[in-house]
């Protein structure tokens, strides 16, 4: 059987411009690095700006007069009580209180702005138009592109364009003209630092890219750097950290269930989530310091005194503390700050220690 070809962003053609490496992800011709290389880009994106195509991503309108009470069934977040030009992370659920995908929700007021993952996305929408059938509309964003603007320069950036976006705090969102295109911002992203994500229609996204990279604290990042600096923010990623038998109590996202919610229930698994809320889960995801310079990962297996305790669901070397990094999940019991591990990796036990996240520290502006 012949596989589907690869989609393009619509910024393929300034990629190959820069020389990008491409690589396949969830059925995109991705860029996975540029000139920089990995490492630089990384280290690039912590000492000034980052630009990052993820238009990959699925972008979705929510309409309804009942849209965010409506989506409260699906997801644990408190999205009536959501204001208007606020973004909140939340996450789809299903009845064993595993995770269907993390997510997004901007309230735009006559409507909610859901940014879901590539992977699932497919799976999102049937699922949103199964569970909302009647009460809200799902409108999918197919003509849109999604870049992100990453870094501690990011903000000296985007206020040359529009000098009033510096002010604006994080998880906050509005629509402003940038580079002669109608774009919808949000002060978020993926990386631990300061940044904004920019939705904008397709055919206006490489004049915007552009304009971008034109300032000289912007390089161009591909999809190698945006996961080694995810992993270094601790963040999760959908399908390594976090799936369907992983509920959010265990991804140690108890802030993502709502305090109304953890009072009223009324969301898929809510009986599993909240009982873990109460007695706790029977493992967690921990942060994971291997010694030496060899990363752990992926389903790496994790040991104490030879018995089995968990394992690594994301690794790799993060070029900012110049040391290997991980996260996995280990047995409850086991999941203190400073216990000490063996990484079983090839069939070799080799020394590590849990550690607090995130590995280097969040810099989002709240103003």
């Amino acid at each position: 059987m012949t596989e589907a070809p690869l989609l393009r962003t619509p910024l393929h053609a300034l990629h190959q411009e820069l020389e990008a490496k491409f690589v396949g992800f969830a059925g995109w011709e991705m860029p996975v690095q540029y000139r920089l290389g990995v490492l630089g880009e990384h280290l690039h994106c912590r000492a000034a700006a980052g630009l990052f195509d993820v238009s990959h991503m699925g972008q979705l309108h929510l309409r309804g007069a009942e849209a965010a009470r409506a989506l409260e069934t699906l997801v644990p977040g408190e999205i009536q009580a959501l204001p208007i030009g606020r973004t909140r992370y939340t996450l789809l659920t299903n009845e064993t209180g595993g995770i269907r995908d993390d997510l997004m929700v901007t309230n735009l007021g006559d409507h909610l702005f859901l940014v879901v993952n590539a992977a699932t996305k497919a799976a999102d929408i049937a699922h949103l138009r199964a569970g909302l059938a009647g009460r809200a509309t799902i409108e999918p964003l197919e003509s849109r592109a999604l870049l992100a603007l990453q870094g501690p320069a990011a903000a000296a950036v985007m206020a040359r364009l529009v000098p009033d976006l510096a002010g604006m705090k994080f998880m906050s969102a509005r629509t402003v003209a940038l580079a002669g295109a109608d774009c919808f911002v949000s002060r978020s992203g993926y990386t631990g630092e300061d940044g904004w994500e920019i939705s904008v229609e397709a055919e206006a996204a490489e004049t915007l890219a552009r304009r971008l990279l034109a300032e000289p604290e912007v390089a161009a990042i591909g999809l190698g750097a945006r996961d080694s600096l995810r992993l270094e923010a601790g963040l999760c990623l959908y399908g390594h950290d976090l799936d369907e038998t992983t509920t959010p109590i265990e991804a140690g996202l108890d802030w993502a269930v709502g305090q109304r919610r953890r009072a009223e229930g009324g969301f898929p698994g809510a009986e599993t989530i909240l009982r873990q809320l109460a007695l706790g889960p029977s493992r967690r995801r921990v942060g994971i310091l291997p010694e030496g310079k060899a990363p752990a990962r992926e389903s790496t297996p994790i040991e104490i005194a030879g018995t089995a305790v968990g394992r690594i669901t994301s690794g790799g070397f993060g070029p900012s503390i110049a040391s290997p990094v991980a996260m996995g999940y280990v047995e409850t019991g086991h999941a203190a700050a400073g216990t000490r591990l063996d990484l079983l990796v090839r069939g070799t036990p080799r020394p590590a220690r849990i550690v607090p996240l995130p590995f280097t520290p969040h810099r989002y502006f709240r103003g």
